[in-house]
């Protein structure tokens, strides 16, 4: 892996963040204004617009930088995309648990979007820093990633469903007054001349939390790809965008990707073994090979590295496509969906 001496016009990298500054402003102003659930083809073109702009962001990026790390970003941006994707998953069941009405549900996922990106922007500094100042963290970056890898493979989805029911949330019920109605986006309401929180506190606190988690998860996987806080940071602003829209558009698909998360394993373990050959190379560590680098390690290049990341996931979407068995996991979701409907239109005319 080459070490951080990545540079970068300071025009260049304060125009991006004021760019991407401004059309995240833009989208949240958005749908502040006029919340509403987007159709299939203004979804399509948000994520249109979005993916596009991150590959011109990556030519960009090999004209000023060269191809290394032109690839490191576009290794970056794919895999924190599909992590992402990930965590969409874990959205729709929030979404589905707390019955929050599909109006209001693009504000919850640009709520999201954006304790994502300030929790993201928190532990890229702080990897940053450390990455720079102790080159052992990546033994620890590289074992907890093969942990999770592990953990990812053997998870089947159905403690997601009750994970949003945890203690803190279980004390927010108990401590703070709180109604079961929505009112609209409100996060309080007045319930017989008292005020009292509603549902859309939970869905949050909820969210952020699953947020911390992805998180934990995503930054010590990007920093196995390169050692550049400004890759990292771009990668996953550009991952994050059109998040939102791309919850509308896949819809029912979601349901349909059974084999993503052991793609997404299989990448978190790569990467972790990346990890933990890279440190082994910059070994510094007295008790490993007596703090004496260990020449003998290979250090895998960013194009391989693209390449395996690329045709797993590929790999796994076609093989969830073709498979029966999601076929009818979609159909399933979509029983379950009309029946939520169902109940809810009984709730309204009681």
């Amino acid at each position: 892996m080459p070490e951080p001496t990545l540079e970068l016009p300071l025009a260049f990298e304060v125009g991006t963040f004021i760019v991407l500054g401004l059309i995240l402003l833009f989208d949240l102003l958005l749908v502040v204004k006029r919340p509403h659930e987007p159709s299939m083809k203004e979804a399509g073109l948000w994520v249109t617009f979005y993916v596009s702009l991150a590959l011109i962001f990556a030519v960009l990026m090999f004209i000023f930088t060269g191809p290394d790390y032109g690839g490191q970003f576009v290794a970056g941006w794919v895999t924190e995309y599909s992590l992402s994707i990930d965590n969409l998953f874990v959205f729709i069941i929030i979404m589905a648990r707390f019955s929050v009405p599909r109006k209001y549900q693009q504000e919850v996922l640009m709520v999201g979007i954006i304790i994502a990106l300030v929790l993201r922007g928190i532990f890229i500094l702080l990897g940053a820093a450390l990455i720079s100042n102790f080159s052992w963290i990546f033994y620890i970056f590289g074992v907890f990633l093969l942990y999770t890898a592990y953990q990812q493979a053997k998870d089947t989805g159905e403690d997601e469903e009750h994970g949003s029911e945890n203690k803190v949330i279980g004390k927010l019920r108990n401590v703070l007054p709180m109604t079961d109605k929505y009112d609209g986006n409100k996060i309080r309401t007045v319930v017989d001349g008292k005020k009292v929180f509603t549902p859309m506190l939970i869905v949050f606190v909820t969210i952020g939390l699953t947020d911390l988690l992805f998180a934990v998860d995503s930054i010590p996987a990007i920093f196995g790809l390169t050692e550049s806080a400004f890759i990292v940071f771009t990668a996953n602003i550009f991952a994050l965008m059109g998040l939102r829209q791309l919850y509308f558009l896949l819809g029912g698909l979601m349901t349909r990707l059974i084999y993503l998360k052991h793609a997404l394993s299989v990448v978190l373990a790569f990467i972790g073994i990346k990890l933990i050959l890279h440190a082994m190379h910059e070994n510094e560590l007295p008790f490993i090979n007596g703090g004496q680098h260990i020449e003998w390690a290979p250090i895998i290049p960013t194009f391989l590295s693209l390449g395996i990341i690329l045709g797993t996931i590929v790999i796994a979407v076609v093989l969830s496509l073709l498979s029966p068995k999601a076929k009818q996991a979609s159909i399933d979701a979509k029983l379950e969906e009309d029946a939520r409907k169902a109940r809810g239109a009984a709730d309204i005319e009681k």
